[in-house]
């Protein structure tokens, strides 16, 4: 069994954001050479998330709504978790988004559903984050 570890860093001019990195995680299943196993993309961090879905606008404007209603950034005071960084709503942003996703691969391609692509989402920006990609097979 091989082994393959990339670490890919993003740091978004936003406080919050989705990136589609299907692309990297693509070049680095490439990279890895493995044509079967299963790969392990997640967030480093824990106020931003790793998940999969659609790649629609209108439906990241949905998410940021969405987010916005269950934890709203604002009023600070509003979390005990702030007073170092006023950031307790991006940690639960992230609870909310999850922490990784797993796809298997199977003839070197990452075996997805229609639509399915691969996100970063950010809930705390303005500063470098990194992302894991970690795939294991033959």
């Amino acid at each position: 069994m091989k082994s393959y570890r990339r670490e890919l860093t993003f740091n978004l001019p936003a406080r919050r954001g989705f990136v589609n990195i299907t692309p990297q995680v693509k070049a680095a299943l490439k990279e890895s050479g493995i044509q079967e196993g299963l790969l392990l993309c997640n967030a480093m961090h824990i106020t931003a998330s790793v998940f999969i879905n659609d790649d629609e606008g209108g439906l990241h404007q949905d998410f940021e709504r969405w987010l916005e209603k269950l934890a709203p950034e604002k009023p600070y005071s509003a979390y005990a978790h702030n007073g170092y960084e006023d950031n307790g709503d991006a940690h639960l942003k992230r609870t909310v988004m999850g922490r990784e996703v797993v796809v298997a691969v199977s003839g070197g391609r990452l075996d997805f559903g229609p639509w399915e692509q691969i996100f970063y989402g950010e809930f705390d920006g303005k500063r470098s984050k990194r992302v894991l990609v970690k795939i294991i097979g033959e």
